[in-house]
């Protein structure tokens, strides 16, 4: 599949999605926001993808923002729906994808472009990454969950100073915040990140998924995180990666996950 604002390369089970407009230092215009759907959902189908790592083109930014002239004269029927729309397609999307994505963020990641990162399942940061939901100094507050996401990961008091002050904050304070599990350089990044997605690429596709729901359950309404955990545990016991994993173990071999 080929996309105008995006780069995709799949290699030893790890696919990298690139978002490609450096010239708007990659912001998101709804254009770009269809193509990561396709992109992420094309990854997740493929069984030979077995982590995706998501990033920015060039050294400045991830993604700098939400793409503001497409919504700059949207009424509140068009903004409800702009927000409704984008959860649904990328971010709520992106999180509970089967595939674990890891954001690396190589520079400015702001409103959507912070809200996509923390989308992800966890976050590594180069050491010049700066990040912020500036959305308030516009008239209008963070609307692809970052009101929620960010108050999830580093608490709620430090998330409304955040969101209040529009303001930025840098990646080591991000890392003391919890924002981001890893700040290296820059050009040690990408390196790092297909590191730990090597990593994942080892252990079972089918125990991660279903951790990656029971996980999530916790912050989801009306469910019970624990009972998922109860049931997504039970689950696998009847895939074979839970045989080919326990054979492993007993015989002191290395176990060949080939999923379900």
């Amino acid at each position: 599949m080929s996309y105008t604002n995006l780069l995709v390369y799949s290699e030893n089970g790890i696919t990298t999605i690139t978002i490609n407009r450096p010239k708007k230092l990659n912001a998101l215009n709804q254009d770009t926001i269809q193509e990561l759907h396709l992109a992420f959902k094309a990854a997740d189908n493929d069984n030979n993808t077995k982590a995706i790592i998501i990033t920015g083109s060039g050294e400045k930014a991830f993604v700098a923002g939400a793409d503001i002239s497409e919504f700059a004269d949207f009424d509140v029927e068009e903004g409800t729906h702009l927000a409704a729309n984008g959860q649904k397609i990328l971010f709520d999307f992106v999180e509970n994808l089967s595939t674990p994505v890891i954001a690396a963020i190589n520079g400015f990641a702001l409103g959507g472009g912070l809200e996509l990162a923390m989308a992800c399942h966890f976050r590594v940061a180069s050491d010049n990454a700066k990040m912020g939901l500036p959305e308030v100094s516009l008239g209008v507050i963070p609307g692809y969950g970052g009101t929620q996401r960010l108050t999830q990961l580093v608490g709620k008091g430090r998330a409304m100073e955040m969101i209040m002050t529009a303001g930025m904050i840098d990646a080591n304070k991000a890392l003391g915040y919890g924002l981001v599990n890893h700040v290296v350089p820059q050009n040690e990044l990408l390196d790092l990140c297909d590191t730990i997605a090597t990593k994942i690429t080892r252990n079972s596709s089918t125990a991660i998924s279903a951790a990656i729901k029971a996980v999530n359950a916790n912050f989801k309404e009306g469910l019970n995180g624990y009972q998922t955990e109860i049931i997504e545990f039970g689950n696998c016991f009847g895939t074979n990666d839970f045989k080919e994993g326990t054979s492993a173990f007993l015989e002191k071999r290395k176990a060949n996950f080939l999923g379900n």
